[in-house]
């Protein structure tokens, strides 16, 4: 396994950021780590890379272990973290061979890091210069640097343009293509364009696990938004099959929840007829990754 996680658990005072987490990612895997802020999303990356412990549990990297064998995970891991530190005085080739030469790697790598992450015609500039989405390039860069087994990404579309992150998008995609990648991100289209598997951690613990396909697979609800020509009252709603939620968006509108493949469009429409009522608009609109994210990490 290229990394493997065995009941992890992290506290800050009183408040556990960890508890008990478990899981594992096969070499070559592109994984979405996913959950809302707080989730523990982050400490659990910087467990991973050897920035903090774990109060109790077992982490390893390429079957190094994260506390006893640090310098070999750090050698076979590269680190994009949220914030993505940078010396803005330096030049891109400049901060480049300052990292090269940290990692000890050949000054012929760092030609081929630019190359690959679409850094070329910003090389010559100072990183002060650069915008959002090049710095993000950088520290891509810079990840890649001394050619790591595995990725390790918090964030690496945040504050992006629509067209930045497309780019860094597809550079992620493509050094993907050799390497395992273990990316954080609240972005859903980003996980359903890179990803092959979700994880999902809520308040600490994980609560789904599985390939992006098979995920996509089981969504049989479907969502459907109607308007009425006049006010309705939920109990009359409840009466149709199939219904498991409802809510009444603003005025006559409301979004109705069916567990069921059939689309029940034509069944609201008869609904509507038997009640004296008349559907001004309908709208079947699909259940994605976004839907399962809500449902995942709703407060209870």
């Amino acid at each position: 396994m290229s990394i493997e996680v065995q009941n992890i658990s992290k506290s800050y005072g009183a408040q556990k950021a960890l508890d008990s987490v478990s899981f594992s990612v096969k070499k070559g895997e592109i994984v979405g780590f996913l959950g809302p802020n707080g989730a523990g999303k982050s400490t659990l990356m910087k467990i991973l890379t050897t920035y903090i412990n774990a109060d109790e549990g077992t982490a390893s990297v390429n079957g190094n272990d994260v506390t006893e064998n640090q310098k070999a995970v750090q050698l076979s891991v590269g680190y994009l973290p949220e914030h993505n530190p940078l010396y803005l005085d330096l030049y891109v080739r400049e901060y480049l061979e300052f990292n090269a030469d940290v990692y000890k790697v050949a000054k012929s790598r760092i030609e081929e890091v630019i190359q690959l992450t679409g850094l070329s015609s910003e090389s010559h500039k100072k990183i002060g210069q650069l915008s959002k989405g090049y710095r993000q390039r950088v520290g891509l860069a810079t990840a890649l640097l001394h050619n790591p087994d595995v990725l390790i990404l918090d964030e690496p579309t945040t504050g992006l343009d629509p067209n930045q992150l497309v780019e860094i998008r597809n550079v992620i995609k493509n050094v993907g293509k050799n390497k395992t990648v273990f990316l954080s991100t609240h972005i859903m289209q980003e996980v359903e364009a890179i990803c092959d598997r979700v994880i999902i951690i809520n308040n600490g613990k994980i609560v789904t696990d599985k390939k992006l396909d098979k995920l996509v697979s089981e969504i049989t609800a479907q969502v459907i938004e109607v308007e009425f020509d006049k006010a309705i009252t939920a109990e009359l709603l409840t009466t149709l099959s199939d219904l498991t939620s409802y809510k009444n968006t603003h005025n006559n509108v409301w979004e109705l929840t069916f567990e069921t493949e059939t689309d029940m469009r034509s069944a609201l429409f008869d609904f509507a007829q038997n009640n004296g009522l008349k559907t001004l608009q309908l709208n079947l609109k699909s259940k994605n990754l976004e839907t399962i994210f809500r449902e995942k990490t709703a407060k209870k």
